[in-house]
C-alpha cells in the first residue's frame, strides 16, 4: 500500500479522529519541544487511546515518515497560512482601525462639531473634523465646558491678542470644539502643516482627546498651498514624509493613536505610485485618496483609474485605504469599496446637504431634509455652535425655493430662527438660553467700528511706538499672507472670528 493509501485508510480507521499521532506513534512531536518544528505540532490535539484494532493497524501499516519530511511539512503549511493572512500595521490602543468604515470628510464649515455629531447619529463611523492649521492650535488654552459638555480650544482674536487690554470684555474665540462623550474616539483631528516641529506640537495638543490625527495633503486652496500645505506637501513628498514620520514617533507612539494622511492623485500613475509607496512607509495606519488632481475642481468627475493600484499598496504595507471623491451614500460607498478593493469611503458634499446619507437604506434610508434640519438646529444649540456656520449650513440643506429658506435668511440668532421655522414649542427656551451665551440676536452688543478699533489700539500703545510691518502681515495663526493669497475680502480680524481656525468662511467646503 502506497503512504497516501496508508493516511486515507489510518483516518477511516479512527473514525475520522486525528491521525497523526497514530501515524507517529504516541508523541505529538518526533522532534524536541524547544524547536520550532516542535512547538508547533505540539499544539495538535491529542485523540483518545485507539481500540486494539487501531493500535494493530498503525503499529503494522505505519508509514514511514521521516524528521525531515514532516519538518518540510509544517513549514509549507505555514507559508501558506502566512500567505492567505494580509499584513497589517497594527492599530494602537486608543486608536481605530480605518476598514470597513464610512466616515465623514473633513470639510471647511461643514465638518464643525454640530455637522460631527448629527453625521454620527444618522450611521457614519468616523468623522474628520475642519482641517485646523498647527499654528492656529498652538497657543489655545484648553478648557472643559460645563455647560455644552464640550472640549473647547480658545484663544483671544487678533483684535486684543498683543495687549488684551484694550478691550477687558472680548471673548475668546473657540478655535477647535470637540464633544468626548458624543464623539470622542470616532473622531479624527485633521491638521494643516508645512513643518514637521510645528505639527507635532500643535498636535500633542489635541491627542488625548482624539482617536488619530490626519494630515491634510490635498486641499488645493491657496489659504492652504500658499504656506506650503495641503496639495503643495505632494510637491514636496520629502517633507510631507518627514512630518509623517515625526507625528507617528513624537504623537501617535506615545499617546497610542493611529497617524494617517489624505492625499489627491498625480498626474501619472506612476508618480502616484512612488508618492504612495513612500507614504506607506512612514508608520502611517490609513492613507485616503482623494480621486481627483489637485487642479481639480468638485464639479468635474472623480477619477477613479488609479484607486486599484492605491489600494493595492496599502493593502501590501498593511495600510488602510478609504476612497474620496463622488461618494453619495453609504450603499453606494459599499458597492465601491468593493468594486475597487479599498478598505472604506468618505462622503462629503452629500453629507454636507443631508447627514443622514450614511444610514442604510435598510434602515430607512436618507432622511427628509425636514426632519434633518431640526436635528441639526438642535444639536448646533446644544453645544453653543456659532452662529455664521449654523446659518451657513442651513443655507446648504433647505431647499432655496421652500418658505423655510427665506424664513431662515432674515434671522439674527437663533430665537429668530426656532420662531421662523416652527420650533419655538419645543426649542424657544433653549434657543434664548444660547443668545445670551453667544450675544447674538437681541442680546447683541453694540460692535466697535474700525475706526474706532484702531484708536483704541493706538491709545493703548506706548507713546511714541509703532506698529511693525511683521505684526500688520501677521494674523493670529502666525501666517503670513495677504488677503489675495487667501481669498478674502474681508479684514483678516473679521475672517479669523468667522471661520474655523484660521481658514477663511468663504473657502469651498470642498477644500480638503
Amino acid at each position: 500500500m502506497s503512504r497516501d493509501g496508508a493516511v486515507e485508510s489510518s483516518a477511516r480507521a479512527c473514525g475520522n479522529r486525528n491521525p497523526l499521532p497514530q501515524l507517529f506513534g504516541s508523541r505529538t512531536s518526533v522532534e524536541s519541544p524547544n524547536s520550532s518544528v516542535g512547538r508547533m505540532s505540539a499544539k495538535i490535539p491529542a485523540t483518545s487511546p485507539p481500540s486494539p484494532a487501531e493500535h494493530h493497524f498503525s503499529t503494522h501499516h505505519r508509514p514511514i515518515l521521516t524528521q525531515p519530511m514532516l519538518k518540510h511539512a509544517v513549514q509549507r503549511t505555514t507559508r501558506t497560512i502566512m500567505t492567505a493572512t494580509p499584513k497589517r500595521v497594527a492599530i494602537p490602543r486608543n486608536g481605530v482601525d480605518y476598514r470597513g468604515k464610512v466616515v465623514l470628510a473633513p470639510m471647511v464649515r461643514s465638518g464643525e462639531c454640530p455637522s460631527r455629531l448629527l453625521a454620527l447619529k444618522y450611521g457614519a463611523d468616523l468623522v474628520w473634523g475642519p482641517e485646523t492649521i498647527d499654528k492656529a492650535l498652538i497657543g489655545t488654552t484648553r478648557h472643559v465646558n460645563a455647560v455644552t459638555g464640550t472640549v473647547d480650544f480658545t484663544r483671544y482674536s487678533s483684535n486684543g491678542a498683543k495687549n488684551p487690554a484694550i478691550n477687558a470684555e472680548q471673548r475668546e474665540s473657540v478655535i477647535y470644539r470637540l464633544h468626548p462623550e458624543r464623539e470622542g474616539k470616532r473622531l479624527i483631528y485633521q491638521i494643516g502643516t508645512s513643518n514637521p516641529e510645528t505639527a507635532v506640537q500643535a498636535a500633542k495638543m489635541v491627542a488625548p482627546d482624539v482617536a488619530g490625527i490626519d494630515v491634510n495633503a490635498g486641499c488645493p486652496k491657496p489659504f492652504s498651498t500658499s504656506g506650503g500645505m495641503g496639495a503643495a506637501l505632494l510637491k514636496t513628498p520629502d517633507i510631507l514624509c518627514a512630518i509623517l514620520r515625526a507625528l507617528v514617533t513624537e504623537v501617535g507612539e506615545p499617546n497610542e493613536i493611529g497617524i494617517s494622511v489624505k492625499i489627491r492623485i498625480l498626474e501619472t500613475a506612476e508618480e502616484t505610485e512612488k508618492l504612495v509607496r513612500s507614504l506607506c512607509a512612514t508608520g502611517i495606519t490609513g492613507l485616503t485618496v482623494h480621486c481627483r488632481t489637485t487642479p481639480m475642481r468638485p464639479r468635474e468627475r472623480a477619477i477613479r483609474d488609479q484607486l486599484k493600484m492605491v489600494a493595492n499598496i496599502c493593502r501590501e504595507a498593511g495600510v488602510a485605504c478609504l476612497m474620496n471623491g463622488d461618494v453619495t451614500s453609504r450603499d453606494e460607498a459599499l458597492d465601491l469599496v468593493k468594486e475597487f478593493g479599498c478598505d472604506g469611503a468618505m462622503i462629503a458634499t452629500a453629507a454636507e446637504t443631508n447627514p443622514s446619507v450614511f444610514r442604510r437604506t435598510s434602515e430607512g434610508g436618507k432622511a427628509s431634509w425636514q426632519e434633518v434640519v431640526k436635528e441639526y438646529v438642535k444639536t448646533s444649540m446644544e453645544v453653543e455652535n456659532r452662529w455664521g456656520n449654523t446659518k451657513f449650513l442651513l443655507g446648504q440643506m433647505i431647499p432655496g425655493k421652500d418658505q423655510a429658506y427665506q424664513a431662515m435668511t432674515h434671522t439674527k440668532g437663533y430665537t429668530e430662527l426656532v420662531k421662523g421655522l416652527g420650533y419655538a414649542d419645543e426649542m424657544l427656551e433653549l434657543a434664548q438660553k444660547v443668545d445670551k451665551a453667544l450675544e447674538i440676536g437681541e442680546y447683541d452688543k453694540p460692535k466697535l467700528t474700525k475706526s474706532e478699533r484702531k484708536a483704541m489700539k493706538k491709545a493703548a500703545r506706548p507713546s511714541g511706538q509703532q506698529p511693525s510691518k511683521k505684526e500688520l502681515k501677521k494674523t493670529a495663526a502666525g501666517i503670513k499672507r495677504t488677503a489675495g493669497m487667501a481669498e478674502l475680502d474681508m479684514p483678516p480680524d473679521i475672517a479669523r472670528d468667522s471661520g474655523p481656525a484660521s481658514v477663511s468662511e468663504q473657502a469651498s467646503a470642498l477644500a480638503v
